[in-house]
């Protein structure tokens, strides 16, 4: 079987997609959040252009998306190969190189992509009215629309959790979207 039909098994598969999708989720929440705090932070610090928000985003981006993969990558690794020392140890055989341990690798390449991408999109989406600052935003009508960007995108996240756990959508949206309204009015009463 082609490595793209066994990743395509591998989306289909409820066990490996409900996990890739707590991580995606639970780390975009961290992202977003990082984000908020981050954009509000340097509206109230007086950073004087929007671009040196995008870069200090851009490097919180990049430590949070590497924590994210590289735990996950590490977290999977360790719990699927105590799994397939369990199985091994209750069939007498060898499980290299076979069919179980091939899917749990992909599964785990499946979770650490979906972990590193959730805090990549709740970081990088808030920041983008920064880069028109100066020419359509002023940096604080940025910071206005980064936090609603942000807002948005935890309200997405809780949407969609509602939805697939038979909850009301818009219930589960308004909680999410709270908590990124609560890191910006934290940031704003913070003393200077």
């Amino acid at each position: 079987m082609s490595s793209s039909n066994r990743f395509l098994r591998l989306l289909r598969d409820e066990d490996v997609v409900s996990i890739a999708r707590r991580y995606f989720v639970s780390n975009g929440f961290d992202g977003t959040l990082t984000s908020i705090g981050v954009i509000v932070g340097a509206v109230l610090s007086g950073v004087p252009d929007g671009l040196t928000v995008v870069k200090i985003g851009v490097g919180a981006a990049v430590g949070l998306g590497t924590s994210a993969v590289w735990s996950v990558w590490e977290i999977e690794r360790a719990e699927t190969r105590a799994e397939i020392l369990r199985l091994e140890r209750s069939m007498l055989v060898d499980l290299d190189d076979t069919q179980v341990e091939r899917k749990q690798r992909g599964a785990r390449l499946v979770h650490a992509t979906m972990s590193g991408l959730g805090p990549l999109i709740g970081i990088l989406v808030p920041l983008v009215p920064f880069l028109f600052e100066g020419s359509v935003f002023s940096m604080a009508e940025a910071g206005v629309a980064g936090v609603a960007l942000g807002t948005g995108i935890l309200a997405a996240f809780g949407a969609y959790m509602g939805s697939i756990s038979g909850q009301r959508w818009y219930v589960s949206a308004l909680r999410m979207a709270l908590a990124g309204l609560v890191v910006a009015v934290i940031n704003v009463l913070l003393p200077n």
